[in-house]
């Protein structure tokens, strides 16, 4: 290998003795470019801002419509619920209305037995 290949061999292997960048072909910030890039930052951060804004404002009210119809369901429920307990709880006391009338027949029932027996 010749002394070149070598030093670019050497630079290789070892970064610290890599040539660095000449001053004539590093370009200095131009300000403008860099107030340009920022407009683009800016630009696209609001961007993603209204994305996201957009999203949640979506999902807000994919939330409430789905909390409304759960509370829709739910009172339906409720009020089918009630209805069945009132219909049993009313059942329940006309069974025990009627049930106060059997006391006096099963009296009169082991009189007419113990006479029959007799």
């Amino acid at each position: 290998m010749d002394d070149e290949g070598k030093e670019q061999e050497s630079s290789v292997e070892n970064p610290s003795m890599a040539e660095e960048p000449k001053e004539e072909d590093s370009k200095p910030f131009n300000q403008a470019d860099i107030f340009k890039a920022l407009e683009v930052v800016e630009r696209d951060s609001l961007a993603i801002a209204e994305s996201y804004t957009s999203l949640f404002a979506s999902l807000r009210l994919a939330l409430s419509e789905c909390f409304s119809d759960a509370a829709g369901k739910l009172q339906e429920a409720a009020i089918d619920a009630t209805t069945k307990g009132n219909r049993f709880i009313h059942s329940c006391v006309r069974l025990n209305e009627e049930m106060n009338g059997i006391d006096a027949l099963a009296s009169e029932l082991k009189v007419l037995r113990r006479n029959v027996d007799a």
